[in-house]
């Protein structure tokens, strides 16, 4: 009997075991693009996995508007307990960030991981009279040709000035409220061309009536989801890789260990077999970062957009 309470005596004067953080309720991740763009398509795949390494419901929650202004700003503004996350658009949220008078900088958010890195592409209506990407060049020299963007100086405009300057033409730029419009307006024959990333055209490429073409990729190889359709490099334009990478942040002053907990359990839902064929069916490729990686792709993108997208526009 002695013994017993002498152990329970001991037992009261050591420190309380120190249980790992995980959230308490739902999770919600801000996407700031609405539902059906390649954004928000990416996220969901994502987030269904997500929930049973996470614990917990972890709920898209839809804020488009201002080119993604309106959702990351309400994210920044969340508070930084783990029960609200982001999921960024790379280099969109940089260039955004790096504007005069921006409403967020990249320090107003903690790295998490990064889930997904797409090249960026040059297409045009399946029907479309341009057959290679010299003749839509050929065709922008001799009058304006319009393309569709997911936004003033968001990814997709990007990657429009991007391959427009190398290949020395003007266009006009029209911006919608995201890739799915963008796209949208592309079908419904609106623009001439559009600039987008290999996983938002793949469902309109495939079938017996493919509603897109792709005519070119940013990158210096072939892209092996589109081993037929050439690199902008190769035709002499845009000679480097362009595209977008999403992934996840959290308030600025989220605590350590929630990163790390949401690390942990991304890392494991991005490995997870079912998880990869999820995404392999949509044609997604995983890339996974973790958040010190991430934080270093943050870094490389912002000074991207400050010494290469800001003087685009100029």
């Amino acid at each position: 009997m002695k013994k017993v309470l002498l152990a329970i005596a001991v037992a009261a004067t050591l420190p309380a075991v120190a249980f790992a953080w995980e959230p308490s309720g739902d999770v919600n991740i801000i996407v700031a693009y609405k539902a059906g763009s390649g954004t928000d398509t990416g996220a969901r795949v994502l987030a269904t996995e997500a929930s049973k390494y996470v614990g917990k419901n972890v709920i898209i929650q839809n804020l488009p508007g201002g080119d993604g202004k309106i959702g990351w700003t309400k994210l920044i503004n969340s508070k930084p307990d783990g029960q609200t996350l982001g999921y960024i658009n790379i280099p969109t949220f940089t260039t955004l960030a790096a504007q005069p008078n921006a409403p967020f900088t990249i320090v107003d958010v903690v790295p998490i991981a990064n889930h997904m890195t797409e090249t960026g592409v040059i297409a045009v209506k399946a029907d479309s009279p341009y057959k290679t990407i010299d003749d839509l060049v050929a065709a922008a020299k001799q009058k304006q040709l319009k393309s569709s963007t997911n936004g003033v100086k968001a990814s997709n405009h990007t990657a429009a000035q991007l391959f427009s300057k190398s290949a020395g033409f003007d266009y006009k730029a029209i911006p919608y409220g995201g890739t799915a419009d963008q796209l949208l307006a592309l079908r419904q024959g609106e623009v001439d061309f559009t600039a987008a990333k290999v996983a938002d055209v793949a469902p309109l490429i495939k079938g017996e009536k493919p509603e897109l073409r792709v005519l070119a990729v940013f990158a210096p190889e072939r892209d092996a989801e589109l081993p037929d359709v050439p690199t902008l490099k190769e035709k002499g334009y845009y000679p480097e890789w362009y595209g977008s990478a999403r992934a996840l942040v959290a308030p600025k002053g989220t605590p350590p260990e929630i990163i790390e907990f949401y690390v942990d359990a991304f890392k494991k839902t991005m490995n997870d077999p079912e998880t990869i064929k999820l995404h392999q069916n949509g044609g997604m490729t995983i890339d996974f970062q973790d958040n010190k990686q991430l934080g270093q792709l943050l870094k490389d993108q912002d000074k991207f957009a400050r010494e290469v997208i800001n003087k685009l526009y100029d």
